[in-house]
């Protein structure tokens, strides 16, 4: 029996996801797709999960969408165009499942993380990178811009350098990729686990109905003009301050003690 294409392993609140085709650099394909979609809906309903790891085994990260099999659509009567639009449709409601997940994400990245997988990178919460690992959407070098990838890249890093990377094609290493802001920092190889792993730990250690509290204010509140995203925020603050393990975690603080957390 075949390895399963996407794995999910459990330990200390954390749940770590693993692209596992590395025979074809971990690449977005349909099948990658549907395995991504089930386990994010999976991970929407399950509140023993406080923090997530995304990474992907072999030599990359992820290389975007499958070519071959996007070629193979070619075949049919309408050149392909339905199955690219569902492809691509498909691939951006997987994307944006992963900001609307109540539980943070982090990117472990490796290789190269290219096109889609570049957009991947770019939707997740966090990243952490190690170090010789590659960014691009590059897609232009082969007479496909990276339209969609643009989306998730030109909310991260800053415009020009956006427009830069989609216009040439160009790689960037992972010390450019921290500087720009698409991953948090850069570690070397061999601790790129260890310190993901201790980041995630950091977060799942928080309270959990705070951080999900959080993050959803956090993209909710940052499409809106600043007057409206203020008065959302405190309101979710109130929100959050009517917890009862918030006034527990205050209470404990006060007392310099730990939080005795349900």
């Amino acid at each position: 029996m075949a390895d399963p294409i996407l794995t999910r392993h459990d330990a200390d609140d954390v749940a770590t996801l693993t692209l596992n085709t590395p025979e074809r650099l971990n690449a977005l394909s349909n099948d990658m797709l549907a395995a991504l979609k089930h386990a994010f809906e999976a991970l929407e309903a399950d509140r023993t999960i406080k923090a997530v790891v995304l990474r992907g085994t072999g030599k990359a990260f992820c290389a975007g969408h499958d070519l071959r099999e996007m070629q193979a659509a070619r075949q049919a009567p309408d050149g392909g165009a339905d199955a690219f639009a569902d492809l691509f449709a498909r691939c951006a409601e997987v994307m944006q499942m992963i900001p609307r997940l109540p539980q943070p994400v982090i990117a472990q990245v490796h290789g190269i993380a290219t096109a889609a997988g570049c957009q991947l990178v770019a939707s997740c919460d966090m990243a952490i990178a190690a170090e010789g690992t590659r960014f691009g959407v590059n897609g232009v070098n082969i007479g496909l811009f990276c339209s969609t990838p643009m989306v998730a890249l030109s909310r991260n890093v800053p415009r020009k350098q956006a427009f830069e990377m989609l216009t040439t094609g160009t790689f960037i290493d992972a010390h450019k990729a921290e500087a720009l802001g698409l991953v948090n920092r850069v570690v070397p190889a061999e601790q790129l686990d260890s310190e993901t792993r201790a980041l995630a730990a950091t977060v799942a250690a928080k309270l959990g109905a705070a951080v999900q509290i959080g993050k959803r204010a956090f993209y909710d509140q940052i499409q809106m003009p600043l007057d409206a995203a203020y008065a959302f925020a405190g309101q979710v603050m109130v929100d959050n301050m009517m917890l009862r393990d918030t006034d527990e975690g205050i209470c404990a603080f006060l007392d310099k003690r730990k939080p005795d957390w349900a």
